[in-house]
């Protein structure tokens, strides 16, 4: 994988679900070449506990766990989201739960046992869907996420604060739906509560960095992205 291609992935978070204790610890180790912010759980019941407080970008799980499942795991995640990338590991003898995995909108599946290049290429299908590096968010601004600025009219750079690229990056990723203030405060506030005060200051200096206004808000539901 590219020196860019890591670098992008660096501000994205994972999480590994596995409940062998040492092949969890070599993946993570692994993935920690790759994240900044990598979580760890040994069944799906702990994952599941992870993901709702930490809601991690990227899931990686084992099937075949104690407890809770990975299917079950998954199931219980795609109740609510399907945004979230999941690359499930999996052995032949998992071949009974294929059309459950399909039904959960699985992104990737990796056959075991996990090596560098199975993994990299997981990886690399997640950045060239998710994060490629310019995203046209009207007719005249372009959000470069690898360079966290905006692009105006080709020529001129706005520089933008991570909470920034980030909400604009959600308004685009979610550009048919409205972003709730659960979503925004679950995702961008993840470290400390988000009070009205906080997000209605972050939006009106957002918007002043902005040379045209996309970001509609909705009433007493969240923000939309604005077609310009």
């Amino acid at each position: 994988m590219s020196d860019v291609l890591v670098e992008q992935l660096k501000d994205i978070s994972i999480l590994c679900v596995e409940d062998e204790e040492g092949i969890r610890k070599v993946i993570v180790d692994t993935l920690k070449y790759y994240f900044n912010e990598v979580y760890e759980a040994c069944d799906g019941e702990e994952a599941y506990e992870i993901y709702e407080e930490y809601k991690p970008k990227i899931i990686l799980s084992d099937i075949q766990m104690k407890n809770v499942n990975g299917i079950d795991f998954v199931k219980k995640i795609r109740k609510h989201d399907q945004q979230t990338t999941i690359i499930m590991l999996t052995a032949h003898s998992n071949e009974e739960y294929l059309m459950d995995l399909i039904n959960l909108n699985i992104n990737h599946f990796i056959l075991k046992p996990l090596n560098l290049k199975k993994l990299n290429i997981a990886l690399e299908k997640y950045v060239n869907k998710n994060l490629s590096e310019q995203i046209n968010l009207s007719t005249d601004l372009v959000l470069d996420l690898h360079k966290r600025a905006l692009i105006y009219k080709e020529n001129q750079l706005i520089s933008l604060r991570k909470r920034e690229k980030d909400f604009l990056h959600m308004l685009y990723e979610n550009k048919n739906s409205i972003v709730t203030y659960m979503q925004i405060e679950e995702e961008l506030w993840i470290d400390k509560e988000m009070t009205t005060h906080a997000l209605k200051s972050f939006i009106k200096e957002l918007r002043s960095k902005l040379p045209i206004n996309i970001i509609k808000n909705v009433p007493q539901e969240g923000y939309i992205l604005a077609h310009i």
